[in-house]
């Protein structure tokens, strides 16, 4: 079993839902998963783990969190080569265009994806989608 985190970034409290639901499915396997809010590590620390399970909401113009997220992830994605890395994360208009373009530039960083389309939720997560957030915690917290 890998060394595994959860790191996430929220607004409005969705994609920390999200990430709850997350963790409590990657503790089922693997009791010893860390979590933190994005602004609680520092990309450094965060390479030191070999399964990283990241969230961020779409924002603006389906892009990453621009003030702490984005500026975190380019720091870590020369890192992630190698790691196992499953992304999620919620959004309220658009199609996902943020997922599909960050799942494409980790996988371009020589990580390996958990779910090559990412764990994306419409406005709050619905039980449907904590679930699914659930069962992406532990199998990615079983690699």
């Amino acid at each position: 079993m890998s060394k595994t985190a959860i790191i996430y970034w929220s607004g409005t409290g969705n994609t920390e839902s999200m990430a709850t639901a997350i963790l409590e499915g990657a503790k089922e396997v693997n009791p010893d998963t860390k979590f933190f809010a994005v602004s609680e590590i520092s990309a450094a620390d965060a390479a030191s783990y070999d399964t990283l399970i990241l969230g961020c909401p779409a924002m603006g113009a389906e892009v990453l969190e621009e003030g702490e997220f984005e500026p975190f992830f380019a720091e870590l994605e020369p890192n992630l080569s190698g790691k196992n890395v499953a992304l999620f994360g919620s959004y309220g208009w658009g199609d996902g265009e943020w997922m599909r373009e960050w799942t494409e530039r980790t996988a371009n960083s020589g990580a390996k994806l958990v779910e090559s389309e990412g764990l994306m939720a419409n406005e709050a997560p619905d039980d449907d989608a904590l679930s699914a957030c659930r069962a992406l915690g532990k199998k990615a917290a079983a690699l």
